[in-house]
């Protein structure tokens, strides 16, 4: 029983390594995420001070217990009990698919990574490649928002650069929880955008049990108070202009309020460009007649590299300008009452309405708005003039158009350089020009903002 008992080395280390990583386990990790998780707390106090909308408790909750809440869900119980009948398979192995689904879905938020890394990343970037500036801001209804309310902010999709804006646009009222699609669920990538807050759909899948999985989790964070922030066109725009709604999300929504709960405010928000950095692939996209982006990882990465070494020799211009517009909050509670049948249907109507109502118009897109249709050349003072008579539409329309440093010709220059440096038209001594083959990149921009030019705006 006391003899001495001979092992190999590797066994050794092998059972040593397996004994302290217990020990660390039982012993020591309670103490070490009971001081990360205090920590947290003190975090999100502080945070909590200068947030208009504080951070809920439900964003705060740890995502094992969210998962555990959304497995065993009453409504999400009975779509596995109908999913496993209509599919001939034992309700265990349906319980099993709901648990992928829910740690699919489910964030992890980090307020320390949304504040103290992601919204100074979002403001970095996005005003090292663009003059970031905000164009309608309804402060007086926007101020009247129940504290109590949750807060979803229903937005366009341009580029892939609206998650940056609109996370550092909003950073000083409350953190975002974005719906975030399939291209984001590669790792690191995913953990990241998991901390933030973010969390991942299927857009194009139809299984009734993922989708009752997903609705409940939205109703959850709605009903918990948290503030979101969604693209009901499901995808990037592809052809410039703001899609009619797909109603999926906002169903999720409506379906999931409880006249006694607390309200759901909408607030339509809508973003422009003087250049979208995907211009050319949704266009290509738009073309094809299917959604579909391949990733081309070299073009990528030439493209970055050309940018920085410009950056380096001082010869390097921002994509011009992005703006950003927040419109008239929409209520549920009344919303509801005014539109007792076909609610979401209505309400994404009349979101839509507000979004294309609020949608900044910038340089390039104007002079977009004048080129595309001219198949000869048209000088400087003619561009000016046209784009003088445009502005008057534009005005006349409500519309918001921005104006650097107040002056037309400015803008015109601003934006006549943009298309000039990337060659999309041409000058020569008889005129300015659109450039072979770059029609329809003018048409890209010119649609953003079509609908409020002209008398039939």
């Amino acid at each position: 029983m006391f003899e001495t008992v001979a092992i190999p080395v590797w066994a050794l280390l092998f059972f040593g390594l397996f004994a302290a990583l217990s020990i660390l386990d039982r012993v020591i990790g309670p103490s070490i995420r009971w001081f990360f998780r205090k920590r947290a707390e003190r975090v999100v106090a502080q945070l909590n001070k200068r947030l208009q909308r504080p951070i809920e408790p439900f964003k705060l909750a740890r995502r094992t217990d969210m998962i555990q809440r959304l497995k065993y869900d009453p409504e999400v119980a009975e779509a596995i009990v109908a999913h496993a009948k209509e599919e001939g398979l034992r309700e265990d192995v349906a319980f099993e698919q709901v648990e992928r689904y829910a740690r699919e879905i489910v964030p992890s938020f980090s307020a320390s990574a949304y504040f103290g890394f992601g919204t100074r990343v979002s403001k970095w970037l996005s005003q090292m490649l663009f003059r970031v500036r905000v164009g309608v801001f309804d402060e007086e209804n926007i101020a009247k928002i129940d504290p109590e309310a949750t807060v979803v902010f229903v937005m366009n999709h341009r580029s892939n650069m609206d998650y940056l804006l609109v996370t550092w646009l909003a950073a000083e009222r409350s953190a975002l929880s974005y719906a975030v699609g399939e291209w984001a669920r590669v790792w690191p990538l995913s953990a990241l955008i998991r901390s933030m807050g973010a969390f991942f759909i299927r857009r194009r899948s139809r299984s009734p049990l993922y989708r009752k999985v997903l609705a409940r989790y939205v109703q959850m964070a709605t009903a918990g108070g948290v503030t979101q922030a969604v693209f009901p066109e499901g995808g990037l725009s592809l052809d410039g202009q703001i899609a009619n709604p797909k109603l999926g999300f906002l169903n999720y929504i409506v379906t999931g309020y409880k006249p006694e709960g607390r309200d759901v405010v909408f607030v339509p928000v809508s973003l422009n460009y003087d250049r979208v950095l995907e211009d050319r692939v949704l266009i290509k996209a738009h073309k094809m007649g299917e959604r579909k982006f391949r990733a081309a990882i070299p073009t990528a990465v030439r493209f970055f590299f050309r940018h920085l070494i410009k950056k380096l020799r001082g010869t390097f211009y921002r994509f011009g300008y992005a703006a950003v517009s927040f419109g008239e909050p929409v209520s549920l509670a009344n919303f509801s009452k005014a539109h007792p049948k076909e609610t979401t249907k209505a309400l994404g109507a009349e979101l839509r309405r507000r979004m294309l109502g609020i949608v900044p118009i910038l340089p390039v897109p104007l002079i977009a708005s004048i080129l595309e249709e001219r198949d000869g050349p048209i000088t400087r003072p003619e561009l000016i003039a046209a784009a003088d008579t445009s502005h008057a539409e534009a005005t006349a329309n409500n519309a918001h158009i921005h104006i650097p440093r107040d002056d037309l010709s400015y803008a015109v220059e601003t934006g006549l350089r943009m298309l000039l440096l990337r060659r999309i038209v041409t000058e020569s001594e008889s005129g300015i020009e659109v450039a072979e083959g770059q029609r329809d990149i003018l048409t890209f921009y010119a649609n953003s903002i079509r609908h409020l030019i002209g008398k039939s705006a």
